[in-house]
């Protein structure tokens, strides 16, 4: 697996499309934060991590709306293996006029864009979700 955080971003647009209740992910400790940010942001209903060390997992249980369509619209990777995409305290992204959100990797580990705004530091921005 090239890609990880990838992986895990089309494994999530897969179940939702499929309308699976829940998906299960390999474990990462990124991916772990990043299902902890999908969770506070209110764009899944919860996150566990599952299994020993060599099979441990993620087990994602997605959130629906009233009319069955998946509570994250789009999800898009914007740091590449190959183009990495790095913004200053000055540049970080806004998403759909603050509706969305940038989840970033700084020195104070994964954050979201309005977290990097308050601690005034800038990173990697990884991916937009909205």
């Amino acid at each position: 697996m090239l890609d990880p955080v990838a992986d895990m971003m089309t494994r999530i647009r897969n179940a939702g499309l499929a309308r699976h209740s829940s998906t299960r992910i390999p474990h990462s400790k990124m991916k772990e934060r990043i299902g902890e940010i999908l969770k506070e942001e209110g764009y899944i209903i919860d996150m566990e991590v599952s299994g020993e060390i060599p099979r441990k997992e993620i087990v994602v249980h997605l959130k629906y709306n009233d009319k069955h369509k998946l509570a994250i619209n789009n999800m898009r990777k914007v740091s590449k293996s190959g183009c990495r995409a790095y913004a200053g305290v000055k540049d970080i992204p806004l998403i759909k006029q603050g509706l969305g959100v940038a989840i970033i990797s700084t020195s104070k580990g994964l954050i979201t864009d309005k977290e990097a705004r308050r601690l005034n530091v800038g990173g990697e921005v990884l991916c937009e979700i909205w």
